[in-house]
């Protein structure tokens, strides 16, 4: 998978639609949502690969924010937000 740039806070960003088998650490709602980042948290090393003891590449972590209303459509409080933190490999660049 490639890794983007670094994106900035506030860039919008969308999740990938990625259904790889095995252990993954985003949230399988947000697939496909587009949120934008609310902060840089920093590189570290790659979840998916440590859970299979292979060598982890360090990618940058995100905090995203979401607003219901993309997430889930029928929500009573769409502007409401959500925060996930998500590694660069899954997010592309609106």
């Amino acid at each position: 998978m490639p890794v983007p740039d670094t994106f900035a806070p506030g860039t919008p960003v969308r999740v990938r639609t990625l259904m790889p088998p095995g252990h993954v650490r985003t949230p399988a709602y947000l697939r496909g949502k587009t949120g934008a980042v609310e902060r840089v948290l920093g590189p570290f090393a790659n979840p998916e690969q440590l859970a299979y003891g292979h060598p982890a590449q360090a990618l940058p972590l995100y905090r995203v924010r979401f607003r219901l209303g993309e997430v889930w459509p029928d929500s009573q409080t769409p502007n409401d937000t959500i925060d996930a933190e998500i590694y660069a490999h899954w997010l592309e660049p609106l």
